[in-house]
């Protein structure tokens, strides 16, 4: 019955802001259809949503997601160099790689690769 996931809503109080760090700042190509502004993030859509366009209160999902990185210790460089702010050190628990900030909403991503 399920086909798979197509996008993940992701909460913003400014389009704006929103799409200049996940197009700017983290480098993702965007996505559009006309009436939604969302960015590609390999094989799934990070839509931005203004809640209260469709009657819903603002709050970031401080779990958020995972974008899968080639090495997550140099992606982190990278992004600390475009003054993102991390979470603590790279979580490393034998089986994957992480790294853990937030969008200028507040809502939580995390940096990840799976180790050999």
């Amino acid at each position: 019955m399920i086909q798979g996931a197509d996008f993940v809503s992701v909460p913003t109080r400014d389009l704006t802001r929103a799409q200049e760090f996940y197009g700017g700042t983290l480098g993702l190509p965007p996505s559009g259809d006309g009436d939604f502004v969302g960015f590609e993030a390999g094989n799934i859509t990070l839509l931005l949503v203004d809640p209260d366009a469709i009657g819903v209160a603002f709050s970031p999902n401080q779990n958020g997601f995972a974008l899968r990185v080639a090495d997550v210790a140099e992606a982190r460089r990278e992004l600390e160099a475009k003054g993102v702010e991390f979470f603590g050190e790279v979580v490393d628990t034998g089986v994957r790689q992480m790294a853990f900030f937030a969008d200028p909403d507040g809502n939580g991503i995390a940096l990840h690769r799976r180790n050999a």
